[in-house]
């Protein structure tokens, strides 16, 4: 019997909140290797205008301190770092260590590693203190996230007062004929692309699933401002394929 279980989702499946951790963890173990190959497949290389996007909002300034959580290969880090200049530190933080290890390989990890920390660690329970960071950024990472909500408390609580949250994340297209043509797209293609690429369709299958049960851009900006979050705005991008949402710790 579960009945006394919290239960949440996995893709389209229910699961018990104390299961979704691993299965996620086992989902980004098995596609680390080839992560960012996927990324620029899956995408069509769109995911990398998509990051500039979040930098040219960011606008990233020298000796801040960023934490980007979800962090996986170092892409938004590796980004905050060129843009902000000096005296600008960034932690990579990651619950599977598979995809922060593959980060610490690429050149930019080498170039920049004085100004770089990689961390194992859970977006729910961050091991940092109070009023740690002046920026938050979490990209395509919080849909994975047991509790979300709980998540973004975690993000107010590490933020410096002044502190900026930025989320990037798969959203919904607000066109219905649009979306059902993404969706003909993402389930047909996506999950055999991984079969391929990766040997493991599966993680692909959840991975879109995932997509399709966030909330939608104007719920989520709801959740963030529950959390404290003030000023709160969302920008579309690439029709809402996937969506910027923004907010500062005031």
């Amino acid at each position: 019997m579960t009945d006394d279980k919290t239960t949440t989702h996995f893709g389209f499946q229910t699961v018990d909140e104390d299961q979704k951790a691993g299965m996620v963890h086992g989902v980004f173990s098995s596609v680390a290797s080839k992560y960012d190959v996927m990324n620029d497949l899956m995408s069509m290389g769109i995911h990398r205008v998509w990051k500039d996007a979040m930098m040219d909002w960011l606008a990233p300034r020298p000796g801040q301190r960023l934490l980007d959580v979800a962090g996986g290969t170092g892409d938004v880090a590796f980004r905050f770092l060129e843009r902000a200049g000096a005296g600008t530190h960034a932690t990579v933080l990651d619950m599977t260590e598979s995809m922060l290890l593959a980060g610490q390989t690429r050149a930019e990890a080498d170039s920049m590693a004085t100004s770089l920390d990689w961390v194992v660690g859970d977006a729910m329970a961050l091991p940092f203190e109070d009023n740690s960071f002046d920026v938050y950024t979490i990209s395509f990472g919080i849909r994975n996230v047991t509790r979300v909500q709980d998540a973004l408390t975690e993000a107010f609580r590490v933020l410096r007062p002044g502190g900026r949250l930025m989320v990037l994340e798969f959203s919904q297209i607000p066109n219905e004929l649009m979306q059902k043509v993404y969706d003909l797209y993402s389930f047909n293609i996506i999950p055999p692309m991984g079969k391929l690429v990766t040997g493991d369709r599966d993680s692909y299958q959840y991975l879109v699933e995932s997509i399709r049960k966030f909330p939608d851009q104007d719920t989520f900006a709801d959740m963030i401002r529950r959390a404290g979050f003030e000023q709160v705005k969302y920008r579309n991008l690439s029709m809402g394929i996937a969506a910027l949402h923004s907010g500062w710790k005031l």
